[in-house]
């Protein structure tokens, strides 16, 4: 039962921080336990790195889509266009990855 600090971000994520106090139960020095508790949580106002990469990936798609409707009404851009699409895919392949790990991480206890 070592204390450590929580950072923790407004979409639910979160990380443990420093330790800050040993729990009596462990008597070497510098050593903890293995129990973390928590000490004091730092509540942080921006966006945490996995919802700030998905909205940079969101904001690509969004782009790349315009894109698309654009070059369909230019004509003579098939192999471009699909190209893009297959593109688009790939990034909401990864936009589900790294929202399932962010989903994961926020409902864990121990990370």
């Amino acid at each position: 039962m070592c204390y450590f600090d929580q950072q923790l971000w407004s979409c639910g994520w979160w990380k443990w921080g420093r330790f800050r106090e040993q729990c009596p139960k462990e008597y070497r020095t510098g050593e903890t336990c293995g129990l973390k508790l928590i000490y004091r949580t730092n509540t942080e106002g921006a966006l945490c790195k996995n919802c700030d990469a998905i909205q940079k990936k969101q904001r690509r798609v969004a782009k790349m889509t315009e894109d698309i409707k654009r070059w369909r009404c230019e004509g003579n851009r098939r192999a471009t266009i699909e190209k893009t699409e297959r593109e688009i895919g790939e990034l909401n392949h990864q936009i589900q990855k790294i929202w399932a790990d962010h989903e994961l991480r926020k409902n864990s206890i121990s990370y």
